[in-house]
């Protein structure tokens, strides 16, 4: 019987074995960088051990440190997560000769499928050799690992080294190998995945399909169980598929196995063998504690001869701090606030007060909502984003709630190009109007405008904000009767709760302020100072950093008086484990340039100019 399971990863997977270890008597032993002394799986475990330092490399992707940590810390058994060494079999046979049990398939089953090229020859597949003009377009994908991260979309051959180049070091960033293949790219196929469970006794559990065909990046950030809208001929030929893929390795615990299908085929992608991040929804659906199972098994026990039946419809969706409209731009800061309404589950790595730096995934919690239908499921998790607490950077909260509403999702024909097709309308801003001015009043509640001796009304009070990247500005004014603003009934104000009443209709605004950051409702606001600094302006062309993060590579024989094109690949930052790129603007001369690999950069920092062409450099000098 397992005693005590050390965990070696972190956020909110952590949390949620531990949650599992909790309900089974289980001690617990967290793993922490540096970066995670004080997060919340550090805080939820019964031990916790220091990984000194704070890169990956360093920390999570130090197999050697994590069995030590184990041994220190009285441990009998491992359990690796999702990511980092979750699909190392050196890191599994490392576990095992330290006569710890390990949590998962064998390392023989782990290298047969964690490397998606051998993957792939074990099903009858070859990658692509040499890329010719005839292949295009294809992707570049990392052979380890798994999230989105190792992956690009290659539709010329002059993109082709770039490519495999931003792909091998992200790769070796995130996973500790820098392996990459290349394969034909499949536009606009629905993704399309099965759980599987199998024991030591020889019996296989297919628990389904899950539907994870909305991406960004190649990561999911919307799944739900069961595919809707499958044939069951097809949907039987994935669960008979994903059988043999398990057996054909004497596959042992949770494992999923996954296609992309198109026009009706299924065409394998990969073997993960772990959880995987969206392993709720069919943990909801069959009515299965996923963790206790993977436990049971390590421990010897047999599954029933059949799985449980299914039951229902179950949707997960996956909130980041970013902003989709910004090219998935990660962001940091302080969480100061999450919550979501009762019957939805929330699996965070976050506690309130938390701060999300820049060092791992920006994936905050996911959310998951069951329901006896698919649509009834659809709306309960919309309705609950929607009206969920976030407080704190900027989230992909209103794409998540656009989506689950489009009118392609809810019919259930969404593909992997939902976004590519979707992404403006579903980012395009729609501010309440209201919101500005639910946030001055509450600000200004208690602050009277006149003494004793005034009986004349005071003047407008003006206050100004940020809101979906636009300045506004909102006036309102104290009467005797209290807080006024033209065009709207001012029915109560208070510090954290304003009522307003327009037209005949009433509104409450639920408002908190954290510094300069006002939340109201759903809608995050800046607080502006009255007068803007009109020295803060930078020059046409600037490039500045769009995020906290390192700068990994700037273009090779890059200097000062180069002569650069629009669109032109200038330098990478690697932020939250992606690598983001910065191009040039316009076509001109490089007048500037401050970056230089392994720089920190904060947001907003000059990396370099760009003198467009058409703009001349003032006399005396560069502008």
């Amino acid at each position: 019987m397992i005693q005590t399971l050390l965990v070696a990863n972190r956020g909110e997977i952590a949390c949620r074995i531990f949650r599992t270890c909790s309900d089974l008597g289980i001690r617990t032993v967290a793993v922490y960088s540096d970066a995670d002394e004080h997060a919340l799986h550090t805080r939820r475990a019964d031990t916790a051990v220091r990984l000194p330092g704070v890169a990956p490399a360093d920390t999570y992707l130090r197999g050697d440190l994590i069995v030590k940590a184990a041994l220190a810390a009285g441990a009998d058994a491992v359990h690796p997560g999702y990511g980092f060494l979750s699909e190392n079999p050196d890191f599994a046979r490392a576990v095992l000769d330290a006569g710890l049990t390990w949590i998962g398939p064998s390392p023989e089953a782990i290298e047969a499928m964690a490397s998606k090229t051998r993957a792939k020859r074990l099903m009858g597949l070859e990658p692509l050799g040499e890329v010719t003009q005839g292949d295009l377009p294809v992707l570049v994908k990392a052979a380890a690992g798994g999230g989105g991260r190792g992956m690009r979309i290659v539709r010329r051959l002059d993109e082709l080294r770039d490519a495999l180049e931003g792909a091998r070091a992200e790769a070796a960033s995130a996973f500790g190998d820098g392996e990459v293949f290349t394969e034909p790219y499949i536009e606009n196929g629905r993704h399309i995945e099965v759980q599987i469970l199998a024991d030591t006794h020889g019996t296989v559990w297919p628990l389904g399909t899950r539907d994870c065909s909305l991406q960004r990046r190649h990561q999911k950030v919307i799944e739900e169980a069961p595919a809707p809208g499958l044939p069951e001929r097809l949907a039987r030929e994935l669960r008979t598929l994903a059988v043999r893929a398990a057996r054909a390795v004497s596959y042992v615990g949770a494992g999923t196995v996954e296609f992309l299908v198109a026009d009706g085929r299924a065409h394998f992608l990969e073997m993960n063998t772990r959880l995987q991040v969206e392993h709720p929804v069919t943990e909801a659906v069959f009515g299965l504690d996923l963790v206790a199972e993977q436990l049971r098994i390590a421990e010897g026990h047999a599954l029933e001869k059949d799985p449980p039946s299914p039951r229902g419809h179950a949707i997960e969706a996956r909130l980041y701090a970013e902003d989709p409209a910004r090219g998935w731009a990660p962001q940091t800061g302080t969480l100061h606030r999450l919550a979501v309404p009762p019957g939805v589950r929330l699996d965070t790595g976050y506690g309130d007060g938390d701060p999300i730096g820049v060092h791992y995934d920006p994936m905050l919690a996911k959310a998951v909502a069951h329901a006896p239908t698919r649509a009834e499921a659809v709306r309960r998790l919309a309705g609950a984003l929607e009206s969920a607490v976030i407080h704190g950077p900027a989230t992909n909260r209103e794409l998540l709630v656009r989506s689950l509403r489009h009118e392609e999702f809810t019919s259930g024909r969404m593909d992997t190009g939902f976004y590519d097709r979707h992404l403006a309308a579903l980012t395009t801003p729609a501010p309440d109007p209201l919101a500005p001015l639910a946030a001055a009043l509450a600000d200004a509640h208690g602050r009277s405008r006149f003494g004793g001796w005034r009986n004349v009304p005071s003047q407008d009070q003006v206050k100004r904000y940020e809101a979906a990247g636009e300045e506004t500005e909102v006036r309102y004014r104290h009467t005797r009767a209290g807080l006024a603003a033209d065009g709207v009934r001012v029915v109560h104000a208070d510090a954290g709760t304003v009522v307003l009443e327009v037209d005949g209709v009433r509104r409450e605004f639920a408002v908190a302020r954290y510094g300069d950051e006002v939340y109201v409702n759903a809608e995050r606001l800046i607080a502006l100072p009255r007068f803007p600094d009109p020295t803060a302006q930078l020059a046409p062309g600037s490039l500045v950093a769009p995020m906290p993060g390192t700068v990994v590579r700037v273009a090779e024989g890059l200097t000062e008086g180069a002569t650069v094109t629009a669109g032109q690949p200038l330098i990478w930052l690697e932020a939250m484990k992606m690598q983001h790129q910065i191009s040039a603007p316009a076509t001109g001369t490089l007048t500037s340039l401050h970056a230089e690999p392994g720089q920190q950069v904060e947001p907003g920092l000059l990396l370099a100019v760009v003198q467009p062409t058409h703009i001349q450099p003032a006399s005396g000098g560069i502008a």
